[in-house]
Parts: C-alpha cells; structure tokens; sequence
C-alpha cells in the first residue's frame, strides 16, 4: 500500500470518527435522576461496587447527565421481603433485592437458587441465565417491575454456636433461614428454619435464641457472625440470589437513549459482582477461620468443618426428597414445567407439583 493511500484511509477514518462524536454531541442524554434502593449496606458487593456504580460510574459514563442517590435496604428500616412491594408502588425506581426472601411473595424467586441445586458458583451462573426469561416475564406481568440484573453473594454457607460435623448434625438445631428454600433445606434434617432479619442474627445467636444461621462467607464475617458463632461449616447450601429491577412505569417513562445507557452499565455491573463474589467465597471462609491472609480485617477464629463425601451425598438428598418436591408445590404445575425446560435441563433433573 503506497503512502498516498494510506492517508486517504487515515483521514477517512479521522473523519468517521470524529462524525460518530459529532452526532453523540448533537444528541446528549436528557438529565435523568434515579433513586436507588441497594442491597444489604454492610458487604461489600454494596460498599466496593453497587454503591460507587450509581454515585460514581453512571454520572461520569453520561458526561453528568444522569445522576443518582443510593441507600441500602437495611439502612431504611426494611427487612427485605418488602423491597419489591415497594418497588412497585413507585416509592423508589430502582431497587435491588434478595430473591429469597421475596420466596414468600411468589414462589419462582426460589427458582435459579433452590438449596443444593448448584454445587458451585458456575452451576448458579449456568442456571441463573437459563432462567432468567422466565423471570424476566413474569417480574414485567405480575410485579410490574423490570428485570435489570441478577447476581450472586458469595456460598451460603453454615455459622453454629457448637461444633456440628456435617449436615447429619442439624437435628434440633433452629437455623436463621433466608427463605422456604433454605427452611425445607434444615427442616429435612430435622432441624427448624427460623425467619430473622440480618441485623437481628447476632443477637440472636449470641443469646441462644437460634443455635446456626445461614450467610454467605464474607457477609457473616462482615457482620461479626464469629463473636458468637466458633463453627464454620463450608458446605455451599445455596448462592444468595439477587434481582436488580426498575419501577415499571418508571422504565417506560424514560427516554429509549437512558434506558439503552443504563442497560448496557448495569451489564457491566452484574459482571463485576459475579466476579467478585467468585474471588470472596474463599476470602470469606479465611476471614472468619485465619486459615489464609484475610484483607478484609483481622482473621476470626472460627474453628472450620471439614465437608465430607457424606455431605455431599446428604445435599442432593434433601434437594431431591424435600427441597425440589415442595418448591414444586407452592410454585404450580406451570412454573415447574418452566423449570423442568430450562433450569432442569442444566442439573438434569425434573421437578414435579405432584
């Protein structure tokens, strides 16, 4: 290619490129103001990436266009389950929830997060995404909310006041649960679920009012679950599941140019959380053990079960005798069946409301 032509090609490109900011310049973003709902304060998926997000990234990203004031659930008096009711009413626009807790509600936010169904992190991401249609029409019809992102916290694991050795252990134990799943999960063993808010657990397990309580490794660790829990028991019961969503008549009202802009950011934030979360489950798990350098603060002294194969076979049990079946129930032949077509065909299983 001689000189002569390689200018041209150089000032053609010059060209297009400065058109593509011409016509950017020519058709800026209205200025939009959202009001954020976050998720629970004290992590930090919160702290580190959901909170920055809204307060930095997104006024920087549309050149101050579009700005946001952010607060976390558990900061406004809310326990949870309430979030999306709220969301609804248009109290807020945008709000993230823990789907678990709105189980009770309706019973297919159970559904990408049934205790046992993913062994790992990358199963949950697996069945996440194959559901994630299935969600996203029934949030837009029944809740009138619309579906902006789902993630994880890290494994949900098991914090105990003694020593329990595995699954088999649960009996009599009454366990702080998030949810039906995690309760028919503990119940299966003998145990009792016990529905608490998050910031009531550490009282409650330092009075004696529950014996475990079930978090993801880093978040029990973050709200001191090890002054009154000294047993860790690593098993992954499930993943935390979240749902970002947007007031409905609020999404419609904007302009297609911030839905575009917020769609394509949040894109970028649903990924960061699902990797932080795959870097901080075994942070979590040396944070409250000091089995490994902890960043996040000094290292607790949580005496650390050993998972057995025996556990894991005690796992796929109680999903598959009391966990799948009663999901299957409260959630109707109809939502099974949406199941069964997608989620169950990435674990290989097939529910049934019979």
């Amino acid at each position: 290619m001689n000189s002569s032509l390689r200018g041209r090609i150089a000032v053609v490109a010059v060209a297009s490129v400065g058109l593509a900011f011409a016509a950017q310049a020519a058709d800026p973003l209205p200025k939009t103001t959202v009001n954020v709902v976050g998720n629970l304060g004290i992590t930090t998926q919160y702290k580190d990436l959901e909170a920055p997000f809204w307060t930095h990234k997104i006024p920087d990203a549309s050149g101050g266009a579009v700005t946001a004031k952010i607060k976390p659930w558990n900061e406004m008096g809310l326990k949870g389950p309430e979030v999306f009711r709220l969301l609804r009413q248009g109290l807020f626009d945008i709000a993230t929830a823990q789907m678990g807790h709105m189980a009770g509600d309706a019973p297919i936010n159970d559904a990408t997060d049934l205790a046992g169904v993913s062994p790992t992190i990358e199963v949950f991401s697996q069945v996440t995404q194959a559901f994630r249609p299935e969600l996203e029409r029934y949030y837009e019809k029944e809740f009138k909310v619309k579906l902006l992102g789902l993630w994880s916290f890290q494994a949900q694991v098991l914090y105990c006041r003694e020593q329990i050795r595995g699954l088999a252990d649960l009996k009599g134990k009454r366990v702080r649960t998030s949810g039906a799943s995690q309760s028919d999960f503990i119940e299966h063993f003998g145990g009792s679920g016990v529905s608490m808010a998050f910031g009531e657990v550490q009282q409650a397990l330092a009075n004696g009012v529950i014996d475990c309580a079930i978090t993801g490794t880093l978040g029990g660790y973050k709200a001191k679950w090890f002054e009154s829990a000294k047993f860790l028991h690593p098993l992954p019961i499930n993943w935390g599941s979240s749902a970002q969503a947007a007031n409905l008549a609020f999404w419609n009202k904007l302009p297609a140019g911030v839905q575009s802009f917020l769609l394509a950011q949040i894109k970028t934030l649903e990924a960061d959380v699902w990797e932080q979360n795959r870097r901080e489950n075994d942070l979590g798990i040396a944070c409250n053990t000091g089995t490994a350098p902890c960043s996040e603060g000094p290292a607790a002294r949580m005496t650390l079960s050993t998972v057995s194969e025996s556990d894991l076979a005690l796992r796929k049990e109680a999903l598959l005798k009391t966990v799948l079946p009663r999901w299957a129930k409260r959630c109707g032949t109809d939502c099974t069946a949406r199941w069964n077509a997608t989620v169950g065909k990435v674990v290989n299983l097939q529910a049934s409301p019979n």
